[in-house]
């Protein structure tokens, strides 16, 4: 009778796969093996894996050229990383080893572009999308950027105000894009997203504000879908909504060259996950080639911007059960060294899940549990995964240690609980260990970050 632990998710999906893998009962991720780091580091540990940054900017490139050459497409593709999903120094210099663009949201972003600068990381040839609401030291910050030599700095109106802020006390002729108000998907609290101008106002905003004014060059429509880029009625209309959009404005607009598809690719969030990348890619591109030539203009420049599908899956938070709780009959809870509210805030805010296993004893029986952090919030559980309403684990036997995973986490997890802030229950935020390989291919750790001290936390209390 197969009831073993590694029987279950042998049954249950396809694995082992090219990023995960068993050895001696113990988990390995992209060939890392994971004991072997908590034997090191101990629990509770977030981890990332700077490799697969750069494999997922490489198959997105991939994917969208080949999509081009298959199509006989007349325009570049340019890889945006979105960097809220991750500001950490680790995470920027690897995005930037591959040369992509970036895209920015506030102030303090500049601030941070500027230290990379400082460093030889980014060009100034590099493309920087500004996006975002606008207050006055973000706009200082992109004026600033732009006087010192970043030619390629666009500017994404999200309103009609925001030109004459950008160029108040400012003499540098500027490029900027216009973002669309897009309609939200059906199922959302309003119709229209906050973002942007809506369709009905961009040809006329043009007009009036840019089209006669000799420092001002409109080189971008700017689309984002918050539900990401996938296969329904819902994207593909937006999509199409937005190609036309830019074909109308093209004709009034010689400068109007790219199209900012926002919108960020799927990652894996379970196991059992299924998307064909090289089928959106190849659509995507042939819907927007194939309405340009119905209307009479030149096909866009292509930009993407990918935050969580650049960086999402490099990262995993490891934990340790530190015991198990019989609350009745049924319900076993397995209570983990850490919180989920603070170290997976996704979990608790928006039900997110992530792929999750066990890390050792996968030769043992498993059984059904639920999972609890050790704050006093009743929220702080984890019950469910995504392909079902249940989770399990190896059986807990006394006097053995057992160790969690959870994966592909990597992207505004510590944004949202605020890494090195005050934590929920004053817990404290994890160690943070950075993964590279070397030239020989072999694997190193560094250790970014301690466990947060009790002095930290009361010092910003005010102690």
């Amino acid at each position: 009778m197969k009831n073993k632990y590694i029987d279950l998710i042998e049954q249950t999906f396809e694995f082992p796969n090219e990023e995960f893998s068993v050895k001696d009962n113990e988990l390995y991720w992209n060939e890392v093996p994971l004991m072997d780091i908590i034997k090191q580091y101990g629990t509770p540990l977030r981890i990332a894996f700077l490799p697969r940054i750069s494999q997922n900017i490489q198959k997105a490139r991939r994917l969208f050229n080949v999509a081009m050459a298959k199509t006989d497409y007349n325009g570049t593709y340019n890889y945006c990383y979105c960097t809220k999903s991750s500001h950490f120094s680790f995470v920027m210099e690897e995005v930037l080893k591959n040369g992509v663009n970036l895209e920015t949201s506030s102030a303090f972003d500049i601030n941070l572009l500027e230290c990379l600068h400082e460093s030889g990381h980014l060009k100034t040839d590099t493309y920087i999308i500004c996006n975002g609401f606008k207050r006055p030291q973000y706009i200082e910050n992109i004026q600033n950027f732009i006087r010192r030599g970043f030619k390629n700095m666009i500017p994404i109106l999200d309103n009609k105000f925001e030109l004459d802020l950008l160029q108040k006390d400012f003499d540098e002729d500027l490029s900027v894009g216009i973002r669309i108000a897009s309609e939200e998907e059906p199922k959302f609290d309003f119709y229209t997203s906050r973002l942007g101008i809506r369709y009905k106002d961009i040809i006329p905003y043009y007009r009036e504000k840019i089209k006669n004014n000799k420092h001002v060059k409109l080189k971008m429509l700017h689309f984002f879908i918050n539900t990401g880029i996938k296969d329904t009625a819902y994207y593909w209309n937006e999509l199409n909504k937005a190609v036309n959009m830019y074909c109308e404005l093209r004709k009034e607009s010689p400068d109007l060259d790219s199209l900012n598809i926002g919108g960020g690719l799927p990652i894996q969030a379970h196991l059992d996950f299924a998307y064909d990348y090289e089928y959106m890619a190849e659509e995507i591109v042939s819907q927007i080639k194939i309405i340009c030539q119905q209307n009479g203009v030149p096909e866009p420049h292509l930009f993407t911007e990918f935050g969580s599908y650049t960086v999402g899956e490099s990262g995993a938070m490891l934990y340790s059960i530190v015991n198990q709780k019989q609350q009745n009959d049924r319900e076993r809870w397995n209570m983990i060294d850490s919180s989920f509210i603070t170290t997976l805030p996704d979990t608790w805010a928006i039900n997110q899940r992530f792929p999750f296993m066990a890390i050792n004893n996968w030769d043992s029986e498993y059984e059904r549990v639920h999972l609890g952090g050790l704050t006093c919030d009743s929220e702080d559980f984890y019950n469910a995964e995504v392909h079902s309403n249940a989770i399990f684990l190896p059986k807990m036997q006394d006097g053995r240690e057992q160790y969690i995973g959870f994966f592909h986490m990597g992207a505004y997890q510590e944004a949202l609980s605020g890494f090195g802030g005050i934590q929920h229950c004053l817990l404290p935020a994890p160690k943070l260990v950075v993964i590279d390989i070397d030239e020989d291919g072999e694997y190193y750790t560094k250790l970014f970050a301690k466990e947060q001290s009790y002095k930290s936390m009361l010092k910003i209390l005010g102690y």
